[in-house]
């Protein structure tokens, strides 16, 4: 589990307390209890609960132990509400519009007119006076890297890489025209368009000796961020979306899709093409055919084809046995 400053990347806007914060939200309050006022300063998640921050609670599955004396609980579901002794705790009509509304209000995030950074024009690449970058790190032409960016040791970066709301480690290889820290697809089906996208208040992390090829796109996470682990290799044109965990040598070939929060356990292989969707897990040491479309958790260890995959054994049986009856 990875911490990071959020405030590296995205200043506060405005500083609220428990109690003042509704106000950027009362259309949508149904009914509301606090116990104690206390400024707001992080979101939490899931995965990580800060201290003074926003919880956006959806789900009893999501409820874990912690101490909710500093923690303003936001949900949309009666039952949370009322069946849990949280100290401070906000009822909602739609939890979605809540967070638009409280993130917006709190920080700056580059999906904002109001968002700034500074930059240096520095051997043909513009860098922001708030980035580190490693003497060791060569940068190529027309790179941009963004404020809080940080860049470990011996990394190339090749001509036009952005990098934006990332941590990049040692040894790391990105080619041309990819883009790192990418705003995440996130959005309410009802209420569509650029008014209503959910702000994305999280960051990319790639870990030691990861190689990603030419014009891929990273998304940052929504709270916390998306990991591509040690020594994976991805290749050209590969899109990996928000809270997206990779784990330690994968290998993702060409056009591969990755849709968000799937967490990818270790030595994972994916072929071309292939197309995974949300919210889903990989176990170890799984293979992917190309041109799949993985619809559900698979197994350790598994060999998978098809779409929506299956293992790639019964995958050739229904082959042939469709050749049989002129398929």
């Amino acid at each position: 589990m990875f911490n990071f400053d959020r405030g590296n990347f995205f200043s506060i806007k405005n500083l609220y307390n428990s109690n003042s914060i509704i106000e950027t939200f009362s259309k949508n309050v149904i009914k509301k209890k606090i116990s104690n006022i206390f400024d707001i300063f992080e979101v939490s998640s899931t995965n990580i609960q800060r201290k003074n921050s926003v919880y956006f609670l959806e789900n009893e599955k999501k409820i874990s132990k912690f101490d909710s004396t500093n923690i303003l609980i936001i949900t949309d579901q009666e039952n949370l509400y009322s069946n849990y002794n949280f100290h401070n705790v906000v009822l909602v009509k739609n939890l979605n519009s809540t967070w638009n509304c409280v993130i917006n209000n709190i920080y700056l995030h580059e999906d904002s007119l109001e968002y700034t950074d500074d930059f240096i024009f520095l051997n043909n690449s513009y860098i922001s006076r708030y980035a580190k970058i490693h003497n060791t790190s060569k940068l190529f032409n027309n790179c941009v890297i963004g404020k809080g960016v940080e860049i470990g040791k011996n990394c190339i970066l090749k001509n036009n890489v952005v990098i934006k709301n990332s941590l990049i480690k040692d040894n790391v290889i990105i080619c041309d025209n990819s883009s790192i820290g990418t705003t995440g697809f996130g959005f309410d089906l009802e209420k569509r368009g650029s008014l209503n996208l959910n702000p994305q208040i999280g960051v990319v992390i790639i870990d030691d000796n990861v190689h990603i090829g030419s014009s891929c796109t990273i998304d940052r996470g929504k709270i916390d961020y998306t990991y591509i682990g040690k020594n994976s290799m991805i290749d050209n044109l590969v899109h990996i979306a928000h809270n997206v965990k990779i784990g330690q040598n994968a290998c993702i070939a060409a056009q591969a899709g990755i849709s968000g929060s799937v967490n990818i356990d270790n030595n994972v292989t994916i072929g071309g093409q292939a197309g995974l969707a949300g919210h889903i897990s990989i176990g170890k040491n799984v293979i992917i055919a190309a041109k799949s479309g993985v619809t559900k958790n698979i197994k350790d260890n598994s060999v998978v084809a098809g779409f929506p995959a299956i293992d790639i054994k019964d995958w050739k049986r229904n082959i042939i046995k469709d050749r049989k009856n002129g398929h």
